[in-house]
């Protein structure tokens, strides 16, 4: 058995998916999120062999499709994210989930990769089983997925800088440096800016992610600035 722990954040107009906006309007990057979390809880719902973990920053009763989102985690554990910094959030939540399932390997993701499916989740989660980590680039030098059978060195993300182009590279530096044996996952493209949005949109068009993209009219008004920070 492997955690699937999700690393989300409460989908609440002008506090998510800002670097949208525009075209689109707070309230739309904030149903694009949600859609977003919602396609990512369904993938690793359907995922065999694992057990799901949240660790969620903000509350659901204040997010877009809140109701919704709190029914799709039914019976899971959620975790509060602690940490001043993102670093410190991903390695306090690695932590928790281990002190929750002891002995148990971690694997690791975001909400910005809709297009995740329970197979790919699946082998990701069999490549874990036969090296110490796992890491998934992402197409901007981020990093999509970490998985770890010994949750503790998540620690050594603490060090490391989040959001630049050398993220995922450093990472890899990091846990080789704690005598790691590492394997890559395939590279994928993570949502940030509008691009990424219709880019990935476009490899799940049955998705709610889709045709939360596609809800979004450009020119029309929608696309005012976002009302307060953070670049996700």
């Amino acid at each position: 058995m492997t955690v699937l722990l999700v690393l989300a954040k409460a989908p609440v107009p002008g506090r998510v998916k800002t670097r949208l906006c525009p075209p689109a309007s707070p309230e739309g990057a904030a149903r694009i999120a949600a859609a977003a979390l919602r396609d990512t809880l369904d993938a690793v719902r359907a995922t065999p062999g694992v057990t799901p973990v949240l660790a969620l920053a903000g509350r659901f009763d204040d997010a877009v499709d809140g109701a919704a989102l709190t029914a799709a985690t039914a019976g899971w554990s959620v975790l509060p994210q602690r940490g001043p910094d993102l670093a410190a959030r991903l390695a306090h939540a690695h932590a928790d989930a281990a002190a929750g399932f002891p002995g148990t390997p971690v694997f690791q993701i975001g909400m910005d990769t809709p297009q995740l499916t329970p197979a790919r989740l699946a082998a990701a989660v069999h490549r874990l089983a036969g090296t110490d980590a796992v890491l998934g680039r992402a197409a901007d030098g981020g990093w999509w997925g970490l998985g770890l059978r010994d949750p503790g060195h998540a620690a050594a993300l603490r060090t490391v800088p989040t959001s630049t182009p050398r993220t995922c590279q450093l990472t890899w530096a990091a846990l080789r440096g704690r005598g790691l044996r590492v394997a890559p996952l395939p590279v994928l493209r993570d949502v940030d800016v509008w691009a990424d949005a219709l880019a990935v949109a476009g490899t799940v068009p049955g998705g709610r992610f889709a045709r939360a993209v596609a809800a979004v009219r450009p020119g029309t008004g929608a696309g005012r600035r976002c009302l307060t920070g953070g670049r996700r």
